[in-house]
């Protein structure tokens, strides 16, 4: 019998869960450790943000699903993984064995790196339903009393899609609400140009979101360190090529939502052989992890190193969809050394992103996520919300009924000309 356990229950984790129970063994197990005992949609939280969601319509409780696929939950969380003795310590002194471990933590938010950044400082989130929740009380005082707004991510952020989607949707709401005339904006970027995405752009990425920036009268600033948020403005340094200051900006503002840079949470943090110095999990080609070979790892959490050399820290985004392949070639791996056979699948990494307006959005493909590409492709359209509200509206489904796929990823997405998202390339044996 083998014990495996995948640490978190986010959007790589749990579909990991599932997809793990169908290639195990009758007499193995599955455990998954998460902090609490609810799964959210990340992807809808700039939706709560401006009051189009809430919290229970993105949310499912895992426990009557988890115990109906026949897996066990541990809601304590993680305090250490302990790798040389193949358990993990969790939160309130119990400890669990594991002969496989799946690492799926997604990131510890570094708010803390610039000073005044975060909901417990002077800026908003979408990086949680809590955080989200939050800003739409931010957002709702914005509304009685208009002023300008600040939106973007900082220095070593590497999810840009949310940053712009949040901009843009923040937008959307306030004509909505007839007071957009009163809120300037401004959209402030470690980036070296709009529409790099941490991908040194997708297709016409650069062209499209600028013209939707000046189209919506948003301002923006490219290679922007954010050195301090205050009560009222945003200290930011915009930098030359060659990272000297090339002018200082202090952006008032009424509103602001920053996302933060990404770092390894306290469970994996500084463990020698695990983690590169940020705290990300280090793999091979097969999603495994070089000192310990019984440790693989899927999606925010895993260390890929930036594309090319920019001004400022610009990381690499990992998408829902490139996640996916992660997961899927994980589990053929795990499958396989549960077989006696050696690791052979290896994760597509095709980057997909559904970037909504709230009236239309911009969506790119690039496959593989890293240069150079056999498709490098975006476009721009009322298609993309509409494939953002069914995208939210499968996943959830999936994680429901606690299915790994489903019809609407199989054949919908497909008419798009987004395929085989999560195909993966098995190697041949030598």
């Amino acid at each position: 019998m083998s014990h495996i356990v995948v640490l978190g229950a986010g959007l790589g984790g749990i579909i990991m869960a599932y997809e793990m129970k169908t290639k195990l063994r009758r007499e193995d197990r599955i455990t998954v450790v998460n902090l609490g005992s609810h799964y959210s949609f990340v992807p809808s939280n700039p939706w709560i943000a401006v009051g189009w969601r809430k919290p229970d319509d993105i949310t499912v409780d895992l426990v009557p699903v988890l115990k109906q696929r026949g897996i066990e939950l541990r809601p304590e969380g993680a305090e250490r993984i302990e790798p040389a003795s193949n358990r993990i310590r969790l939160n309130g002194g119990d400890v669990i064995d594991y002969d496989y471990l799946v690492i799926a933590t997604g990131p510890e938010l570094a708010f803390d790196e610039v000073p005044g950044l975060g909901p417990a400082g002077f800026t908003q989130s979408v990086c949680q339903t809590d955080h989200a929740l939050q800003a739409k009380t931010a957002f709702d005082a914005l509304v009685k009393a208009p002023g300008p707004v600040v939106v973007g991510a900082v220095q070593g952020a590497s999810c840009y899609g949310p940053a712009y989607e949040f901009a843009f949707i923040l937008d959307t709401a306030l004509r909505n609400a007839r007071v957009r005339d009163r809120v300037p904006m401004t959209f402030v970027t470690p980036e070296p140009y709009i529409g790099h995405l941490g991908l040194d752009g997708v297709g016409d990425t650069k062209g499209l979101i600028e013209s939707a920036l000046r189209e919506r009268h948003i301002k923006w600033i490219t290679n922007a360190r954010t050195t301090k948020a205050e009560a009222d403005r945003l200290v930011v340094e915009e930098v030359n090529d060659d990272g000297s200051i090339k002018a200082v900006h202090e952006l008032p503002f009424s509103f602001s939502m920053l996302l933060p840079a990404f770092r390894g949470v306290p469970a994996v943090y500084g463990i020698e052989g695990l983690t590169n110095p940020r705290g990300f999990i280090t793999i091979d080609k097969h999603q495994r992890n070089p000192a310990f070979p019984n440790i693989f790892a899927v999606g925010v959490c895993v260390a890929i190193p930036p594309l090319d050399k920019t001004p400022l820290a610009v990381g690499v985004p990992k998408t829902g969809f490139m996640i996916e392949s992660m997961v899927t070639a994980t589990a053929e791996n795990i499958a396989s050394l549960l077989k006696g056979e050696k690791p052979k699948a290896v994760a597509s990494w095709n980057a997909v992103c559904l970037a909504d307006f709230g009236d239309e959005g911009i969506a790119f493909v690039a496959q593989p996520q890293i240069p150079p590409r056999n498709v490098n492709w975006s476009s721009q359209g009322k298609w993309v919300h509409a494939a953002k509200v069914g995208f939210e509206k499968y996943f959830l489904r999936k994680v429901r009924q606690g299915k790994a796929e489903t019809f609407y990823e199989n054949l919908v997405l497909d008419m798009f000309g987004i395929k085989k998202l999560k195909e993966i390339h098995i190697e041949t044996a030598e």
